[in-house]
C-alpha cells in the first residue's frame, strides 16, 4: 500500500477520499486554489499545497504544478476525485512518466472511451449493444443535419469528449437542429476544449441504467451491480438508487456481462462504470463509460457494504480485486440526493453565497450509515461560481425500497440549509412524486411530473406567521427584564394587548396581528381570519404551535431580517420588515436586464435597436459548467449592450438597457 498519495480535486470527493486513506494509514497532500484555501478538504488532508487561482483553468486543471506539488512532497501516486482532470489522459500519462501512480485506469483506457464516437466503435466491436446513430469524424453542419434526418427525430445531440449533461441537447424537429448543435458546439469547447459531436436516435421514455466496474492489474474484472439515474434535469443527475427497481436477476447478469465485455475491451483497471440507455421492455444500449468514480457512487457502498475508494487504492498499488464475481453481494435498497444550491422554480439556475445554517439530520453519519451525509462544505462556507453547485449527497438505506424513501423524506425534511437558494423542498417533491413511488421511472420524469413539482406552496402562511411570532417571542424572552413595566410582549395590567408583525413571504406583504388576551392566551390574525394560539419553545429555534386544534414542531432560523422556517409540510422564508428601517426606501429601477449570477457572457442574441418581446432570449451567459439563457423581462427595444462576449460579469450587473 501506498504511504502517502495526492489528491488531485476537491470538495466531498478529496474530504472522502482523505477518510479512506487516513483509515488505511496512508498520508494525504491537498492542493488547492486561492478560493478554497480554508476549505474542509484542505483541513483534513495532513498536507496542503496551493496551486492558483479561483478558477479550475488557473488551478485544479494546471497538471504541471499538481505533479510539482506530488514530488515536493513525496506522493507516491495521485487519485483524481472526479471532474477536472480524472478522465484526462494527458494528465494520467504525465502521472506514469513522472514515476507516479495514477489511481485510475490507464492512458490508453481513458482516450478510448473519452471519445464518444471512438467507443461506441469498439463497443459495437466488443458486442455490446449501440443505438442507431451517426459517430463519424466529419463535422460539417450539413451532413451531421442530413444524418440526424436519417437517424429520424427526435435525435439527441452529444459532444464527443463530454459528460456531465454538457454539450448535449434533444432536438425534436428539423427547424430545431441548426440552434441546438451551434449550442452544444459552443458548449464543447468551452467545457473540454473538442466541439466534435456525434448524433443519436433519441430513445422515447429511456431510463439510464450504469453498471459499476472494477478491473485490475491481473486481468480481472467485475461489477459491482447496477444504479438507476434516470431523474435527471439538464441531462445531470437528480436522485440515484441502487438496485434498480424491476431488474430482474437475468437482464442484471446480461448488463454486467456486457459492462464487463466493455471494460475488458479496453484494457480497463480500477472503478469505472458503463452507462446504459434502457428501454422500458428493458434492452438496453451502451452509451458511454466514466472512465473515473462516480458521485453516486455511496448507493453502491451502501448496498454491497463495500469501500469503493479502498478498493481504488488497493488495486493501484498492484493487489489483486479483493473478491471475485461470485463472492459479491448486495442487501436491500440504497437511494441518493443531490443537494445543489441552485433555484428549480428558475430553470435549476445556479446560487452563489455563504452557507449562513448547514443542518444534517441528527442521525445523519459521514460514514456509511443508514442515513450518511457526503459534504465538502459546512455552515459557515461560501457557495462561490467557480465549481460545481451541489452542496453535499444524502445517501440513506432500507431493507427495502419503500423503507429507504420514508428515510429519504425524513432526512430531507430534516435537512436545513439557509443563505442561499437550494433544491432541497425540490428532491423531497420529486421523491414524493406517483412515478417515482411507484418506480415509473424515465428520463423524463421531471418533466412528466412538472405539475407537481414546480409552483407549489411551501409552508402554508399562518404556519409560517406563527413560526416567526413564536421566534421573536423566544428571542425577547432571553433577554427579557422581570419587571413587567420594561416587558415588549404587550403586558397590560388590565385587558388585551396587541402586536403587529409586518411579513413577507414570497414577494407578498401581509400584516400579521398578535393578540395577548388578560388571562394570557394568544391568537393570531392572518389574512383576516383569527386562530387560537399556543407555543411553547425548546431552546431558541425549536418550536411546538398548537394552532386552533393541530399540532405543529418546526425549527427556526433568523438571517439578518429573515427568518427560515421548516416543518413537516415544507419551509418558508420569511421577512419581518423593519417598517422604520426601510421607511422611504423608492421602487426598483426599469428598462435594465442584469445578470442572476457571477459568470461570463457567452454571447448576445440581440442587437442594440433591436425590437424584442418579452421572453425572448437576450443574452447566454456560462456559470458552474452549464449555460443559461436569459430572456426578455417585457416587451421593448433593446437601447444599449454593456459587456463584451468573453467579460466575466458579477452577480446583479446590469448586461444591457432596454427602452
Amino acid at each position: 500500500m501506498f504511504k502517502k498519495i495526492l489528491i488531485a480535486n476537491r470538495g466531498e470527493i478529496a474530504c472522502r477520499v482523505a477518510a479512506t486513506a487516513k483509515r488505511l494509514g496512508v498520508k494525504t497532500v491537498a492542493v488547492y486554489s486561492d478560493a478554497d484555501a480554508q476549505a474542509r478538504h484542505v483541513q483534513a488532508c495532513d498536507e496542503a499545497v496551493r496551486i492558483g487561482g479561483p478558477a479550475p483553468r488557473d488551478s485544479y486543471l494546471q497538471w504541471q504544478r499538481i505533479l510539482e506539488a506530488a514530488q515536493a512532497t513525496g506522493a507516491q501516486a495521485v487519485h483524481p476525485g472526479y471532474g477536472f482532470l480524472s478522465e484526462n489522459e494527458e494528465f494520467a500519462q504525465a502521472c506514469a512518466e513522472a514515476g507516479l501512480v495514477f489511481i485510475g485506469p490507464p492512458p490508453s483506457a481513458i482516450q478510448a472511451m473519452g471519445l464518444k464516437a471512438e467507443s461506441k466503435r469498439l463497443m459495437g466491436q466488443a458486442g455490446v449493444p449501440l443505438v442507431p446513430g451517426y459517430h463519424g469524424v466529419d463535422q460539417d453542419p450539413a451532413l451531421l443535419r442530413r444524418e440526424a434526418q436519417r437517424i429520424g427525430y427526435p435525435v439527441l445531440i452529444k459532444a464527443s469528449a463530454g459528460g456531465g449533461g454538457k454539450g448535449m441537447r434533444a432536438v425534436q424537429s428539423d427547424d430545431e437542429f441548426d440552434a441546438a448543435l451551434a449550442s452544444c458546439k459552443r458548449e464543447a469547447i468551452n467545457s473540454f476544449g473538442d466541439d466534435a459531436v456525434l448524433i443519436e436516435r433519441y430513445v422515447q421514455r429511456p431510463r439510464h441504467i450504469e453498471i459499476q466496474v472494477f478491473g485490475d492489474s491481473h486481468g480481472d474484472c467485475v461489477y459491482l451491480f447496477e444504479r438507476d439515474c434516470s431523474v435527471q434535469r439538464r441531462h445531470q443527475k437528480v436522485l440515484e438508487e441502487a438496485p434498480a427497481p424491476g431488474m430482474t436477476a437475468e437482464r442484471r447478469a446480461e448488463m454486467g456481462a456486457a459492462a464487463v465485455a466493455a471494460a475488458k475491451a479496453v484494457g480497463y483497471q480500477g472503478a469505472g462504470t458503463v452507462e446504459f440507455i434502457a428501454e422500458q421492455d428493458g434492452r438496453f444500449y451502451f452509451m458511454e463509460m466514466n472512465t473515473r468514480l462516480q458521485v453516486e457512487h455511496p448507493v453502491t457502498e451502501a448496498i454491497t457494504g463495500l469501500d469503493l475508494v479502498e478498493w481504488q487504492l488497493r488495486v493501484a498499488a498492484g493487489e489483486p480485486l479483493p473478491l471475485k464475481q461470485h463472492e459479491l453481494r448486495m442487501t436491500g435498497h440504497a437511494i441518493e440526493a443531490r443537494i445543489c444550491a441552485e433555484n428549480p422554480e428558475a430553470g435549476f439556475l445556479p446560487a452563489t453565497g455563504r452557507l449562513a445554517v448547514a443542518r444534517w439530520p441528527s442521525h445523519a453519519s459521514f460514514r456509511t450509515a443508514e442515513v450518511r451525509i457526503d459534504s465538502g462544505v459546512g455552515e459557515g462556507d461560501e457557495i462561490s461560481p467557480f465549481y460545481d453547485s451541489m452542496i453535499a449527497k444524502l445517501i440513506v438505506w432500507g431493507e427495502t425500497r419503500e423503507q429507504a424513501l420514508a428515510r429519504l423524506d425524513a432526512a430531507l425534511r430534516d435537512t436545513h440549509i439557509v443563505g442561499l437558494q437550494t433544491n432541497v423542498a425540490f428532491l423531497r417533491r420529486c421523491a414524493a412524486t406517483a412515478s417515482f413511488t411507484l418506480a415509473d421511472l424515465d428520463t423524463a420524469l421531471i418533466e412528466r411530473e412538472k405539475a407537481a413539482l414546480f409552483g407549489q406552496p411551501g409552508l402554508p402562511l399562518a404556519e409560517a406567521a406563527a413560526a416567526v411570532v413564536a421566534h421573536t417571542l423566544a428571542a425577547e424572552a432571553l433577554t427579557e427584564s422581570t419587571d413587567p413595566w420594561s416587558r415588549r410582549d404587550g403586558w397590560r395590567l388590565f385587558g388585551a394587548a396587541q402586536r403587529r408583525f409586518e411579513l413577507e413571504v414570497d414577494g407578498e406583504h401581509h400584516q400579521v396581528l398578535l393578540a395577548r388576551h388578560h388571562q394570557g392566551s394568544l391568537s393570531l390574525t392572518v389574512q383576516g381570519r383569527t386562530w387560537p394560539l399556543a407555543l411553547s419553545t425548546e431552546g431558541r429555534d425549536t418550536h411546538e404551535l398548537f394552532l386552533d386544534d393541530r399540532r405543529l414542531r418546526v425549527r427556526t432560523y433568523k438571517v439578518g431580517e429573515q427568518v427560515a422556517v421548516f416543518g413537516a409540510e415544507g419551509s418558508a422564508l420569511v421577512t419581518e420588515v423593519d417598517v422604520i428601517a426601510h421607511a422611504g426606501e423608492g421602487g426598483a429601477e426599469t428598462g435594465r436586464l442584469t445578470a442572476p449570477m457571477p459568470g461570463k457572457l457567452v454571447a448576445f442574441l440581440a442587437q442594440a435597436g433591436e425590437s424584442v418581446a418579452k421572453g425572448q432570449p437576450l443574452a447566454v451567459m456560462e456559470a458552474m459548467k452549464m449555460e443559461h439563457t436569459i430572456t426578455a423581462p417585457r416587451d421593448g427595444v433593446v437601447a444599449e449592450l454593456l459587456f463584451a462576449v468573453g467579460d466575466q460579469v458579477g452577480d446583479g450587473a446590469e448586461l444591457l438597457r432596454m427602452a
